[in-house]
């Protein structure tokens, strides 16, 4: 799922290949150091490390919160179902290889109506049978849950793992966010849990605050561009829900699995995260 469709709402299952402007999916590929991009892709990193150089560090740290996460809920809580919506591009450590190396029968379906990613996704995932990718528009969520591919994989009247991870933040409007946020967790069974990240507005007059506002003006309009929301904001998106501790926090701060390696930046300090669990 696109930046630009999250925030205009495209119609159908599937965007329009488009090769001729960045992709989020194929960005954060970059980032990575993975192999599925082009040099629009590149461009964009590259203008995105000018503002912040901390960002491939930011998307390890992004990476690596995910793991600790779906590590602890498949092997820890026992989670054998995960919805993973605008999941990007494959790449090290995706959700599948994580759930299921500590609950081997995990079913895993990935939402990403960029064609690039499904076409990768599905090549690499066709001899894993607990494992699916379809392109349904995650920004309707009645669309989304009553798709072909989940329906027959997830039964949502048992706990299912809902990933919404660097992706509603995209979504310009914050009412329109809520909105579908809580369609999806009203459709969760209770032992479910809500896996969200989203970028953080400090709320002060701080280096970190100026980098936030110049990460949304000098994306404003690629179909890249973001907002960064309040703490109370993003605590709205859990409603219905009870955060585990160590409750809404950077994503460093997130039972980190031993001392850091690499140095602190700004950007570290502009994403909280947050796991919850449906009562």
């Amino acid at each position: 799922m696109t930046p630009g469709d999250l925030r205009s709402g495209t119609e159908g299952g599937a965007a329009s290949l488009d090769f001729s402007k960045a992709s989020l999916a194929r960005l954060s590929d970059a980032l990575l150091g993975g192999h599925d991009h082009y040099e629009v892709d590149r461009e964009a990193m590259r203008r995105l490390l000018a503002i912040a150089p901390g960002a491939r560090v930011m998307a390890k740290e992004h990476r690596d919160w995910l793991v600790r996460v779906v590590r602890f809920l498949a092997g820890k809580r026992g989670l054998d179902q995960f919805l993973d919506l605008g999941s990007g591009m494959p790449t090290a450590e995706n959700t599948h290889q994580v759930a299921q190396r500590y609950n081997p029968d995990a079913q895993v379906v990935y939402v990403d109506n960029d064609p690039v990613v499904q076409v990768h996704g599905r090549a690499l995932l066709e001899e894993n049978y607990l494992t699916h990718v379809t392109g349904a528009d995650l920004t309707k969520p009645a669309e989304t849950l009553a798709d072909e591919v989940v329906k027959e994989y997830l039964d949502f009247s048992r706990p299912v793992a809902l990933m919404l991870t660097s992706i509603v933040h995209h979504i310009d409007d914050f009412d329109r966010a809520k909105s579908i946020v809580a369609e999806y967790v009203d459709a969760l069974a209770p032992g479910s849990y809500l896996l969200l990240t989203h970028h953080f507005d400090p709320e002060e007059d701080s280096p970190r605050q100026e980098l936030a506002r110049l990460l949304e003006t000098s994306f404003q309009g690629t179909g890249l561009g973001s907002v960064h929301r309040t703490r109370e904001q993003i605590t709205e998106f859990f409603e219905g829900t009870e955060l585990v501790r160590p409750g809404l926090v950077y994503l460093h701060e997130w039972w980190p699995d031993g001392p850091r390696i690499h140095p602190l930046s700004e950007l570290n300090f502009l994403t909280l995260g947050g796991v919850a669990r449906k009562q």
